[in-house]
């Protein structure tokens, strides 16, 4: 991203959930997320995942699924969503990070979709999406077939939806049912944690007002979710049942999270009326900060981060915070020693890690800083294989002289990018070097991937 808004790292992520029924023709209107588009926007940021993994791994745990931290990932989307992809993997919407008005209810949305996953409903839904996928195509057939015996468009146009709106009524049938399992699953893992469902409840209430303030008029027939006003009795029942609190020890921790994430993503001027400079709570200064930053008002965001880091001088996300600003203003030595700061309190977060690098590679960095930010960089890769951390990897093995490293990690970053052709020249660049028995099995590993390339082209 941007360098100004570097510390909540917006990443595309292409085609990672594809149209499971892209070729329905008509139908994609009426589906929820599984046709949507294939391109969706993410924000990575090391304190919201942490905080998400706190409530998503006792969830998981409940239900007897394997958990992997890596596996969250925060949807920059405005709407109330959470859904689950293949390998147990759990997106949820910025909007129900900041429309949730405690942990509750996000744990609420969370369970919910932890219920799908361990009622394997994604592989179900799979094998649904194509027995529809091939209805709709003998649909298409036969529409055809009609037109070309009676040259009547509107013939072949009845065809066609007289065979997708009875597989759409199977499908629909089907997904009502699913979730109504997961919420059902929802409301045995949130007890099994000793959690109210009070908090989906309040999250359901705020969806159905939603759709009436959209104009938006519920139909049970063309419909993948159950109608909100059933499942909102439904929660209202079980929670005569529950003797659990909606009180959570991570709410403050939340405040913290919602106040960051709204000063990143809404207009300054927003932030100010949510968090004037009367509040001085911490989570209400962490938004004061990251407002003052965003008006490029660097000596007032500056002097917020020091309030924080006087209150609480271990908190490795202020120190960043604080390197990121004086990386704006140009002041790289300090910057370079808030980042080494934050690493020593948080030394396996991959964006520290990257922060970190960049910051000694941009301050004409020592052979031993550039051997750190070398190494910094081959670890966050470990973690998330981004485009922006290979691009600073080929700085840093060019100021290292290693020419292969150098040409090895710009291919990697162009073909990340798009840009095949480049790719290509750089790996071949790479090969004119010498280079260690393990650069060659990377350079030799890119250079099938970019033939599976022109072959699926």
């Amino acid at each position: 991203m941007e360098k100004t808004y570097q510390r909540l790292e917006r990443i595309v992520y292409i085609k990672y959930l594809k149209r499971l029924i892209s070729g329905l023709f008509l139908l994609s209107a009426f589906l929820a997320f599984d046709a949507t588009s294939a391109e969706i926007k993410l924000i990575s940021d090391e304190e919201t995942e942490s905080f998400l993994a706190k409530i998503i791994q006792p969830l998981f745990q409940a239900a007897g699924i394997s958990f992997n931290r890596n596996h969250i990932f925060i949807v920059e989307d405005n709407s109330l969503n959470a859904f689950v992809a293949d390998g147990n993997r759990l997106f949820i919407h910025t909007g129900t990070i900041i429309r949730a008005d405690n942990v509750n209810e996000l744990t609420g949305v969370i369970a919910h979709e932890t219920g799908h996953i361990a009622g394997g409903h994604i592989l179900r839904q799979k094998l649904k999406n194509k027995d529809l996928y091939e209805v709709s195509m003998i649909s298409a057939i036969l529409a055809g077939a009609t037109a070309a015996i009676g040259g009547r468009g509107d013939m072949a146009m009845a065809v066609l939806l007289g065979g997708q709106s009875s597989a759409l009524t199977h499908y629909t049938k089907y997904r009502t049912e699913e979730e109504r399992s997961a919420d059902e699953a929802a409301i045995k893992l949130l007890n099994y944690t000793h959690q109210s469902p009070i908090g989906i409840l309040n999250f359901m209430k705020k969806i159905n007002q939603d759709n009436v303030l959209s104009g938006r008029v519920e139909s049970p027939y063309f419909r993948t979710h159950p109608v909100t006003n059933d499942r909102i009795a439904f929660f209202e029942k079980e929670i005569t049942n529950s003797p659990y609190s909606q009180k959570s020890k991570l709410d403050e921790e939340f405040n913290r999270i919602k106040a960051k994430l709204k000063a990143y993503l809404l207009p300054a001027e927003q932030i100010w009326r949510e968090y004037p400079l009367s509040n001085s709570s911490i989570h209400a200064e962490y938004a004061q900060t990251i407002a003052y930053l965003k008006e490029l008002k660097f000596i007032k965001a500056l002097q917020k981060t020091d309030s924080l880091l006087r209150k609480e001088p271990n908190n490795p996300y202020f120190y960043e915070l604080k390197g990121q600003i004086l990386m704006e203003t140009g002041k790289l030595s300090e910057a370079k020693d808030n980042f080494a700061k934050a690493y020593k309190i948080l030394p396996n977060s991959y964006l520290i890690q990257i922060n970190y690098a960049q910051a000694l590679i941009e301050d004409t960095p020592n052979q031993q800083e550039i051997k750190l930010a070398t190494e910094l960089l081959n670890k966050s890769l470990v973690r998330s294989q981004n485009s922006f951390t290979w691009l600073l990897l080929s700085q840093a093995y060019g100021l290292d002289n290693d020419m292969a490293g150098a040409n090895y990690a710009a291919a990697e970053y162009s073909v990340r990018i798009g840009n095949v052709d480049t790719a290509k020249k750089q790996l071949q660049e790479a090969n004119k070097y010498p280079s260690s028995k393990q650069l060659k099995l990377k350079i030799d590993d890119l250079s099938q991937r970019l033939k599976n390339i022109d072959k699926a082209k």
